[in-house]
This record gives C-alpha cells, structure tokens and sequence, in this order.
C-alpha cells in the first residue's frame, strides 16, 4: 500500500528587510523575489526519503499568489507527484488561524485519505511555528513537532526528536501531522532537467476558495484574529570604540576604560601591571 503524503509548503520573500504596509502590518511581497521557505525545504526532503524508502505519492500544497506557483515547480523537480496552489485574493493578509483553516479545508477536499501530513517547523518571514500545530487540531489528527527522523512502520509512524535535552522517541497512528526540524534532512538540489520536467510537464492544480468550500464570510485581512500592533526595524544600541597602537598599549587601554566591568564580568579585581620594572611578576590564576 502507498503511502499519501502532503507536504505544506510556503513561498516566503528572498529577503528580510522589506517595507511593511502600516494599514495592515503586512510586508509588500510584491517588492521582492520569492523562494520556498527553507524550513518547507526540509519537510520536503524528508517526504522524498519517505517516499525512497517506503514508497510514497507525494502532494506539495501551498496557500498564497499565484507567483506561489514557482515554488511548487521547484517541489516537483526535487521528487513531489503533484503540486496544488491554492490561491485567492481574498486570503490575503490570512494569520495563522486562517492559514490552518484553509490549509486543512484544501487537505479534505483534494488528499481526504492522506496518511501523514508533513510541515516545516516555522517560516523564515515570521517564526510563529503555529500553523503544522493549528492545522494539526483542524484535521482533528494527532502530531508532534520538530522530528529529526522519521520511520513508517505500517499504520504507525515513530518520530524522534530532541527535547529538553534528551532524545525523545514519539508514535502515532496514521493520518498524523509532522513538523520537521531544520538540523536533519539536509534538502538535496533540483537538477536541471527535472527543473525543466517541472515546468514543462509537471502538473500544478489550482484552487479558489469557493472550490475548497470556504465559508463567504472568512477573508485574510477582516476575519483574522492576529493584529499586528507594531511594526519595526530592530536598532543597534552600541557603539564601537577603536583602540589604536601597540598590543601592550591597547591592551592598557582596555582596561583603563572598562577594567571595572571586565573585574565585575570575571568575580575579581584586575589591575594592570607596571610594565617598566623588569622584575614583575605575573599572576597566572
């Protein structure tokens, strides 16, 4: 028996400074190139090494424009069957909570007899890790997060992890709901001609809204619960300071300057030694 697997993925923008739209605390993706988020890239790879393994018909979904596209090409020519992009412009500006919603409604009306769900453990243009988890209790499936190896044992699938320091090992039953860490599965690169087999001949369905049965009255930006209260750049607080001749004489530079902090940072008095009588001694505690 084959195993479905669906792999979530999301195009995230190729950079991280980008100007932000204050009326709705959103970034201007339309400013910049896109790219599979890298996380998505290792959820990814691990359905391919499922799918060498166990066998496996590998479905890569993603929510977003129709630039959104582009990504699930690239899916394709690294090893997934098919790709589905739902795409609507009423979604957008969707949170998290309605990312899931959407996400789980396209899951029941096109792969309703998946067997495991795969994610990335967060995305790089905003790192809530939320929507493998909310997605998770919208399936009403079991889940667990951040696996660094997975195996597939019949109807079971067994998951180990690091948690709080110590390897955790995890099973459940299938259809179940997976995040992937970012420290194993390493994502292998799309050749060239399967990237030309991707766009050429590799097959992207695409959905509306109303195709997955979402409910009239949800939008992105009026029904999300998230608001985003402040938008900012982080700011550096410090200033460099330049000490400038020989190493004995910077190093007295130091620690006429900030000799009390680096005593405070070490639990001990530090004073600087006379360096003109031959005879010094050096503490070497």
């Amino acid at each position: 028996m084959m195993l479905k697997v669906v792999v979530c993925i999301k195009q995230v923008p190729m950079v991280t400074e980008l100007p932000w739209d204050a009326s709705t605390g959103s970034l201007k993706r339309n400013m910049a190139e896109g790219m599979m988020n890298p996380a998505c890239k290792h959820a990814l790879e691990a359905a391919i090494q499922i799918k060498s393994r166990y066998g496996a018909y590998i479905t890569a979904l993603s929510m977003g424009p129709a630039a959104a596209e582009e990504v699930l090409r690239e899916a394709l020519a690294m090893g997934a069957d098919q790709g589905i992009l739902l795409t609507d412009s009423r979604m957008a500006g969707a949170d998290t909570l309605i990312t899931s919603h959407a996400l789980a409604l396209a899951i029941k009306k096109e792969c309703p007899d998946f067997d495991l769900i795969l994610c990335g453990c967060y995305t790089s243009d905003s790192e809530t890790a939320q929507v493998g988890p909310q997605l998770t209790e919208e399936l009403d499936v079991a889940g667990a997060a951040y696996a660094a190896d997975i195996q597939i044992m019949e109807q079971t699938v067994r998951i180990q992890r690091e948690c709080d320091d110590f390897l955790e090992t995890l099973e459940m039953e299938t259809p179940c709901l997976i995040t992937v860490a970012t420290r194993q599965y390493m994502p292998r690169y799309a050749s060239l001609s399967g990237l030309q087999d991707a766009f050429e001949k590799g097959t992207v369905k695409v959905i509306h809204a109303d195709d997955i049965g979402m409910e009239p009255e949800i939008s992105g930006t009026k029904t999300s619960p998230t608001r985003i209260v402040e938008v900012y750049s982080p700011t550096a607080r410090k200033k460099n300071i330049m000490l400038k001749g020989t190493a004995l004489k910077m190093v007295e530079m130091l620690f006429e300057q900030f000799g009390d902090r680096l005593s405070g940072a070490m639990a001990k008095d530090i004073k600087t030694h006379d360096h003109d009588d031959e005879h010094d001694e050096i503490d070497n505690e």
